[in-house]
């Protein structure tokens, strides 16, 4: 416990170029404070909705990190030490931690939480058990409020949270329409998850094969914004919800981006668009657990996890992450 690796964040990234604005450190192993809790990360999240976190835009729904601080995000590991009551030595957790091999932390402020043990892949805690699926439950079930035999549009579907949201809306009796990017991902999506019908937007027209859904679309889980947005506004059912979970499409841009060119289809559809972050869930999000539980050990709710090894390698996980690259879950393994 003599070496601390983690990567600091010194500049705001232009684009996908990460390794000029990160920096591998390394330091002592922190010792935790009174109240704090020293956790060994085994795994690090790969989130999309960080990008914006190291931008110097000051309108989103947090704070910029400050340049020179250490980089943020969802850790999986073990405490080494507790010096915070519910917490022991060798307690499985996951936290709002630091990319590092070691993170120190509050666990009010981190929302650090124990782990059931039983569960066979710990790895899940990240993926069906984890805050994508929450995120997923959170857009579908209390916002849109999806009803079964509705029809349900995802983009971003192999995605981490799409591809959770895919499985949620079909487990609902939904009928699930997923949007992704190349024809690997859009046979996943059908043969893997179940979903009814796959678009492929880097090849397809999506205003098109919108155009052919009887009756239009009912729920949008909306994980991209952008050109995808204008393509389904129009082809929505009249009293349709979206419910906006992400909008990667302009995470890279440091000023506001434009917003769609057919909102007018809000006024013409009677449409209800909502944005939510999984935060304004959080005080209800155990009650999510027994359903997304049964789902997994039932096998109707799976994750493909795409895993890095070696903390070394953060940056190009992130990067593939951001770029869509993956299909299921992007993880990072901390160690060999």
């Amino acid at each position: 416990m003599a070496d601390n690796r983690f990567w600091r964040l010194d500049a705001h990234p232009k684009g996908r170029d990460f390794a000029a604005a990160f920096s591998l450190q390394h330091e002592p192993v922190p010792t935790p404070g009174e109240g704090q809790v020293l956790v060994r990360n085994d795994w690090l999240s790969m989130d999309a909705g960080t990008r914006m976190w190291i931008t110097p835009r000051t309108d989103g729904y947090q704070p910029p990190l400050p340049l020179g601080t250490k980089m943020v995000g969802l850790c999986l590991g073990r405490v080494v030490e507790s010096r915070a009551p519910g917490f022991a030595a060798g307690d499985l957790v996951r936290c709002f931690g630091q990319w590092a091999d070691y993170t120190v932390v509050d666990p009010a402020l981190s929302g650090l939480m124990k782990l059931d043990e039983r569960v066979t892949d710990p790895r899940e805690h990240f993926g069906a058990l984890g805050m994508n699926a929450w995120t997923a439950w959170a857009g579908l079930v209390e916002v849109a409020k999806a009803q079964p035999g509705e029809t349900v549009l995802v983009s971003a579907a192999a995605g981490a949270t799409g591809s959770l949201a895919c499985q949620i809306a079909r487990n609902l009796g939904c009928k699930v329409i997923g949007i992704a990017g190349g024809p690997d991902k859009c046979r996943w999506l059908v043969e893997t998850l179940g979903v009814d019908v796959a678009i492929d937007h880097r090849n397809d027209d999506i205003a098109a094969e919108l155009a052919k859904i009887e009756g239009g679309i009912n729920v949008y889980f909306d994980n991209v914004g952008g050109p995808i947005l204008d393509a389904v506004l129009p082809n929505m059912a009249h009293y349709g919800r979206i419910a906006v979970c992400g909008l990667v499409a302009t995470y890279d841009s440091e000023t506001p981006v434009p917003g769609p060119a057919r909102f007018d289809q809000v006024l013409m559809r009677r449409l209800t668009i909502s944005g939510f972050f999984l935060p304004d869930f959080m005080e209800r999000a155990a009650s999510f657990v027994p359903t997304l539980r049964k789902w997994l050990d039932a096998g109707k709710l799976v994750m493909n996890f795409d895993e890095t090894v070696g903390l070394e390698n953060t940056l190009d996980a992130y990067a593939h992450m951001l770029g869509g690259g993956n299909i299921g879950k992007v993880i990072v393994r901390v160690r060999s």
